[in-house]
């Protein structure tokens, strides 16, 4: 296993990890299996999406915002409920497939690590399946 680091600058912050997963799998020398990318972070999740646009993420962030706001009578304590339910509804893995050591993404996907409760130092771990 790989544990990869990394800071986010904002309370809801995405970062393109996918170079950092890609090196890990090259260092790892992983030629074909499986690679399970976790966030062990209970306000913060990993997700699949496009890369090359930024007004996806604008987008998703917008929308889980309004839908899921900082501030709305929650009863969790520590004031971060809001965090604690988007990183739920995006989850704390996902799994790829890696062909000749590359990963296989489609065109325009990139791996997200979405801090919800930022910033903050943040770890993802890298698990390898062969």
């Amino acid at each position: 296993m790989k544990k990869l680091s990394l800071q986010t600058n904002q309370r809801t912050h995405f970062v393109d990890v996918t170079t950092m997963v890609a090196e890990a799998v090259t260092e790892m020398q992983i030629d074909n299996g499986i690679v399970t990318v976790f966030v062990p972070h209970t306000t913060a999740a990993v997700t699949i999406n496009e890369g090359s646009d930024p007004d996806v993420v604008r987008d998703m962030t917008a929308s889980l915002n309004r839908v899921i706001p900082w501030e709305d009578g929650y009863h969790h304590g520590e004031g971060n409920a809001a965090a604690h339910i988007k990183a739920s509804l995006f989850g704390s893995s996902v799994s790829l497939i890696v062909v000749d050591g590359k990963l296989q993404l489609g065109t325009w996907q990139v791996i997200w690590f979405c801090d919800f409760d930022g910033p903050r130092r943040r770890t993802l771990w890298v698990q390898a399946l062969t």
